[in-house]
């Protein structure tokens, strides 16, 4: 286990967390920002990016479990991502829809906020943010973020503006 809070606890991601994955990566509604639902190939590049990741900087996204189920239903952590011309510090966060608006996604990103400050030392960090995702940004101004900048990211043959929140350390 990487983070524990209230009701969660956040731990890398494994193997037999694929079924769980594709709840939430399969969901068109849940996909939305992403132009659609990911195919098996997909999800399990997904994961296998994760694992990487954890790899080589003890970070990724990480499986967000409900304490009162032992449930993964979600994935929140940290990830290195391209930003304009710069790799910067990113927390995501992506929940299976039954489980939006319990404030899980705000719960985990805070979390991930103190392991980010407290743990890797970072001076900021931010979350990267499709502009047409109202919820994700309401997240990340709950989290202490605000908008910074924009980008157009170009992905699956779509042009997607981008919001950069970001939160600096105090």
């Amino acid at each position: 286990m990487k983070l524990e809070t209230e009701r969660l606890y956040l731990r890398e991601m494994n193997q037999a967390d694929f079924n769980s994955l594709c709840k939430i990566l399969q969901d068109e509604e849940t996909m939305y920002a992403y132009e659609g639902a990911f195919s098996d190939t997909e999800v399990q590049e997904w994961l296998d990016r994760q694992i990487c990741r954890y790899q080589t900087w003890s970070f990724g996204l990480w499986a967000v479990v409900l304490k009162e189920t032992n449930e993964m239903i979600g994935q929140c952590g940290l990830t290195m991502q391209p930003w304009k011309e710069e790799e910067v510090l990113e927390i995501g966060y992506l929940f299976e829809r039954q489980y939006w608006h319990n404030g899980y996604a705000t719960e985990a990103a805070i979390a991930c906020k103190k392991y980010a400050f407290e743990i890797l030392k970072a001076e900021e960090f931010c979350s990267i943010i499709r502009d047409t995702n109202t919820a994700s940004q309401k997240v990340a101004v709950r989290n202490g973020m605000t908008r910074t900048d924009s980008w157009t990211k170009h992905y699956r043959g779509v042009d997607m503006p981008h919001d950069r929140y970001v939160a600096y350390r105090r």
